[in-house]
């Protein structure tokens, strides 16, 4: 390690008011065991070692007064998430007691941690590489439990391994030509259709990394669906149905939502945010006209439109408006209180091409959910989403990096084409290293890093 790091503090738990049971403060650096030794009465003959929890109270260093009852970890290093000497003050939880403990850290010397700053020390004291880091803010911020799964992946190194793997065939290779510039005539020649073959799958597995983006954003960011349609038709019902409780208000009369209803489900392990909207006509209402507004623009930025219908009515007029104005989005028709109708009233459906699916539901009924998540999951597939069969996923950074690794590695097959000097084949070698290092950490900016850590929470 280079010159010794502030020993940095804050409170590692989410606090809720009035609800979280325990609150942590964490403390690392080489004076966060003298501070803690300063707070924290111990009692009896406590001993004060590595991977022990203390039981006593924190006490004020000046009054003596007790602030909290409390739990004391130690970890010290290089046996710690930081690789540093960390404690951590297990408090109750709740604002004002927790709020005090850091405070109290803060005045015997100890600085307020930056965003992800911790994670940040990890990383730099060889804890862990940035695909790990990075898969630590996934796992905190993971909407369900697969995300979770492709965060735990990439933080045990699942992400990490072929793009290492990857960097070392580049720097064999480039090994092999740089040998070759320096010492030509005491070396064989070089076994151009070896590299070749080196090139082509590295370039596969580039491929296969990339695939994975698509659905890692899924998994992150969740799948916006807008139910749109008439009014009374059911939209609000359907909400209900779906998210299996009483988000929205129904009635027999139309134009009862004026606004648009949020509800987060989660669809084949993909994070779903539904919103239900105002039904979409044509009204002097002045507080209905701004309700359909938002249904447009709701709809105009979803990644999914259910266009739901009244199947006693059968596609109308007004339908064949909506859906004029929705049909640039993947829209799956939703044809709902099908009980009230003859089996084949599907056949009155107009040919509508961009319609990826067709749904029937009884939604006052409970029925015809698990045909709609069918059909969602289907159209999620049909976008490539699904495209990776591997249990790990890129972000947009990592992605963005592999991108000009992949363009790197083109320009090399296309200089040894060429048949261009060893060289120029160096020169994008370099750039593929360099931006594959980018990825792990292994050769990464100051700069890069600010922008990382500084989405974390603090505490973590």
């Amino acid at each position: 390690m280079s010159d010794p790091r502030p020993t940095i503090a804050a409170i590692a738990t989410a606090i809720v008011p009035q609800q979280g049971s325990v609150g942590i403060v964490r403390l690392s650096g080489d004076d966060a065991l003298a501070i803690a030794r300063t707070l924290f009465q111990a009692p009896g003959h406590q001993v004060w070692e590595s991977h022990r929890i203390l039981y006593g109270a924190i006490r004020h260093p000046d009054s003596g007064q007790v602030i909290d009852e409390a739990l004391l970890l130690i970890m010290l290093a290089p046996r710690s998430f930081t690789r540093e000497d960390v404690v951590e003050l297990h408090c109750h939880g709740g604002i004002a007691v927790v709020q005090q403990v850091l405070q109290l850290c803060l005045a015997q010397g100890a600085r307020l941690a930056e965003p992800g700053e911790f994670t940040l020390r990890a990383f730099l004291n060889g804890r862990l590489d940035l695909t790990q880091a990075e898969s630590i803010a996934d796992l905190v911020g993971a909407r369900s439990p697969q995300a979770a799964q492709t965060a735990l992946a990439g933080l045990q190194g699942k992400l990490a391994a072929p793009i290492r793997q990857l960097r070392g065939t580049c720097l064999e290779i480039l090994a092999e030509i740089e040998a070759r510039i320096d010492f030509e005539e005491d070396l064989p020649p070089l076994d151009e259709a070896k590299i070749q073959a080196q090139l082509a799958a590295a370039l596969e597995t580039v491929q296969q990394l990339l695939a994975t983006a698509d659905r890692g954003e899924l998994l992150r960011t969740g799948l916006k669906v807008a139910i749109v349609g008439r009014p009374n038709v059911g939209k609000s019902s359907l909400l209900n149905a779906w998210s299996r409780s009483d988000r929205a208000i129904v009635t027999s009369l139309p134009g009862t939502t004026r606004d648009v209803v949020e509800s987060q489900l989660i669809v084949g392990g993909i994070p779903v945010q539904v919103l239900d909207t105002a039904g979409i006509r044509d009204t002097q209402d002045q507080v209905e006209q701004i309700g359909v507004a938002r249904s447009r623009h709701a709809a105009q930025q979803a990644d999914l439109v259910l266009l739901t219908i009244d199947a006693q009515s059968g596609w109308t007029a007004a339908d064949e408006l909506i859906y004029q104005q929705v049909q640039e989005r993947p829209v799956i028709l939703v044809v709902n209180k099908i009980d009230l109708v003859a089996a084949d009233c599907l056949k009155t459906l107009p040919d509508l091409g961009a319609i990826l699916q067709i749904v029937t539901t009884a939604a006052a009924h409970d029925q015809g959910i698990e045909g709609l998540e069918a059909a969602i999951l289907a159209t999620v597939q049909h976008h490539n989403l699904h495209a990776a069969n591997l249990d790990f996923a890129i972000n947009q950074r990592q992605g963005a990096t592999l991108i000009r690794a992949q363009m790197a590695l083109q320009q090399v097959q296309e200089t040894l084409a060429a048949q261009l000097p060893l060289d120029f084949w160096s020169i994008d070698l370099r750039t593929a290293i360099q931006e594959l290092g980018t990825i792990t950490g292994e050769a990464v900016t100051e700069s890069v890093l600010d922008q990382i850590f500084s989405r974390f929470c603090i505490g973590k």
